[in-house]
């Protein structure tokens, strides 16, 4: 939207207290890239958030110190977005490199599931509208403010968790019935290095 004024006149008030309005030139919700901060993904049992493109795979893993040195598909550059309408919570968007390639983390529908998956190639700087590789950051709990969770930004009450499948616990989008329902397969704690959190 331009900086000239535009007129417009509410149409209606829905049952879910949202206005709706007659003028088309409205824009929709639009993201910008603010700042970008690297960190390292625990969840509860300590384990690293580990992504390996060549299995498709992203998963909590313990590593020896070796790997966590080259830090390769381990350390993660989260990308705090700002927004032209209010949010759940901070806009981010993750991304991740893997030997010389750049990863971003998104959201896809396979087989009537939501999964997530990354996919070579870079975060954008702006975003006009929706996208799946938006998710809102929010505290854990009102008590534990260096663990996170993240819910995707599609659909509310759906947030990135972990859950063991063939001995591995691998990353997921799970639906929790209440945003305020502590699951700890949601908690995750962000450190600058392996060995010390936030």
């Amino acid at each position: 939207m331009s900086c000239e004024e535009i007129a417009v006149c509410a149409e209606r008030l829905r049952e879910n207290l949202c206005l709706y309005f007659e003028d088309d030139e409205l824009e929709c919700d639009a993201f910008c890239k603010d700042k970008t901060i690297k960190r390292f993904f625990r969840n509860v049992n300590s384990q690293l958030l580990v992504v390996r493109p060549d299995l498709n795979v992203a998963a909590f893993e313990d590593v020896t110190d070796q790997e966590v040195k080259s830090g390769s598909g381990m350390y993660f550059d989260i990308h705090c977005y700002k927004t032209t309408a209010p949010s759940a919570g901070m806009p981010v968007a993750f991304s991740v490199q893997v030997e010389d390639k750049s990863y971003y983390m998104c959201c896809e529908k396979e087989h009537g599931k939501m999964v997530v998956r990354f996919r070579e190639g870079e975060v954008p700087k702006d975003i006009p509208g929706e996208s799946n590789i938006i998710f809102f950051k929010k505290t854990f709990t009102s008590c534990s403010s260096k663990a996170f969770k993240f819910e995707y930004s599609l659909e509310q009450g759906m947030f990135l968790a972990f859950e063991e499948e063939d001995s591995l616990r691998k990353l997921i989008l799970k639906k929790l019935p209440r945003e305020d329902e502590v699951d700890e397969t949601t908690k995750f704690v962000t450190s600058h290095n392996e060995r010390h959190n936030l």
